[in-house]
């Protein structure tokens, strides 16, 4: 507890040095405007240094996550559109520094060596060009972060994939599973977008859809506004799911055990209520025909930080040995070269969110790149290793930053086609 308060309190510490530092930068900005607005653009710049604290404080204690979700978006998408402003501000200013130091130093070495022992006052003023440009460019994530939160993360974008898999059973070839991961229900804030994105998922015509995991960010009573509308997503072999880390309620404070729990079983039960097939650690077999395969389901598993290990392959996989093609639903990809590809290298296709794609990045052509690949290996689109195929959904919704910026929310379409290995 003690270490968690100095830490608030080096947070605190450090945004009111980073904002008297970015105010240096400030009133070179406003130095030609009239007193009145003035002091009205400085007043209000420290009144936001006020409340970048009070947000630090109330993600200390947790109360945020008992307010309306519109709420949670104002302030905390103002405040994260705010800071990585200022940090780009930061930047420049830090660049006109750079330079005032080095005229200093050429400065005071030529009064050093070159005088005749009277020194001057050494005064190098802020540079209006650079910070002009460094206002200039903070600009860009200040209009870019704005739509990202307005559209850029209700903006559904449907990804086809086809997937050749040699020993899958012909009644199975053109087998369409649409794969949604990450809804997190709790950070949604406009009903009609989601709808939207409802009615693209059903208009793929999936044979089955699988859900991996994160259906909500804290509570299991987030889902409840939205229980109806998921329940109109339909396969005619079923909807499948299981539990992302987010699920758990491990996030939510819970002091009780008996309360955790009581938790978890809500929203078991939701997954039932919407008609969807939560697989715990268990596996299905799909039929068409004479023909089967196997379609597996565990809890979160996650190799990388302090994610939870409660899932248990062995188990889920026992009873599938001699059909010829499985899928696993794991929701952490991390999970593909830590435990499947060593010890099941049978199974043919590992469908995994959790990830985001960082809910940055960029995406054009053949660039690719979020911050979220420092973490994970595998962290966004197909991976193929051998005979074995992950992919990893960018996610439906979004937590933390109430938007995307370059990396769309997802609805995957995966079609399996026999043949030789694509």
């Amino acid at each position: 507890m003690k270490g968690n308060i100095l830490a608030v309190c080096i947070a605190i510490v450090f945004v009111i040095l980073l904002d008297v530092y970015v105010f240096s930068g400030l009133k070179v900005l406003t130095a030609g405007w009239s007193p009145v607005w003035r002091k009205t653009i400085h007043a209000l710049y420290f009144t936001y240094t006020g409340f970048s604290i009070v947000v630090f404080i109330l993600l200390y204690f947790g109360t945020y996550i008992h307010w309306s979700v519109l709420l949670r978006t104002i302030i905390f998408g103002s405040f994260m559109v705010w800071t990585t402003v200022k940090l780009l501000f930061v930047l420049f200013l830090l660049l006109d520094d750079t330079q005032r130091l080095i005229q200093y130093l050429s400065q005071w070495g030529k009064q050093f060596f070159y005088t005749d022992g009277t020194k001057d006052a050494i005064s190098i003023s802020r540079a209006s060009f650079i910070v002009k440009a460094g206002a200039v460019a903070a600009s860009i994530p200040l209009v870019g972060m704005t739509y990202g939160i307005l559209a850029g993360g209700h903006n559904y974008q449907v990804r086809k994939v086809t997937l050749r898999l040699p020993k899958l059973p012909i009644a199975f070839d053109g087998f369409k599973i649409v794969q949604l991961s990450d809804i997190h229900s709790g950070s949604f804030y406009n009903k009609t977008a989601v709808q939207r994105g409802i009615d693209l998922v059903n208009a793929q015509q999936a044979d089955v859809l699988v859900f991996t995991g994160d259906i909500v960010n804290y509570v299991a009573s987030e889902l409840e506004p939205y229980k109806e509308m998921f329940a109109q997503v339909t396969a005619p072999m079923g909807v499948y799911s299981v539990l992302g880390n987010h699920d758990y309620g491990d996030y939510a404070g819970f002091i009780d055990p008996r309360d955790k729990q009581a938790n978890l079983r809500q929203l078991i039960q939701s997954h039932a209520d919407m008609g969807w097939d939560l697989l715990m650690n268990e596996h299905r077999i799909l039929k068409k025909g004479e023909d089967r395969m196997a379609l597996i389901g565990i809890e979160n598993w996650g190799a990388k930080g302090h994610f939870p290990k409660y899932g248990k392959l062995a188990e889920a996989y026992k009873g599938t040995e001699e059909l010829p093609v499985k899928i696993l639903l794991s929701h952490d990809p991390s999970h593909w070269d830590a435990q499947v590809r060593p010890n099941y290298k049978d199974i043919d296709v590992t469908l995994s969110g959790h990830t985001h794609g960082f809910q940055f990045g960029i995406e054009k052509g053949n660039i690719k790149w979020s911050p979220v690949q420092w973490m994970y290996k595998q962290w966004a689109g197909l991976y193929q290793e051998g005979a074995q195929y992950l992919y990893v959904n960018r996610g439906f919704g979004f937590i933390g930053f109430p938007g995307r910026v370059g990396i769309s929310p997802e609805i995957t379409v995966i079609e399996l086609k026999s043949g030789l290995l694509g």
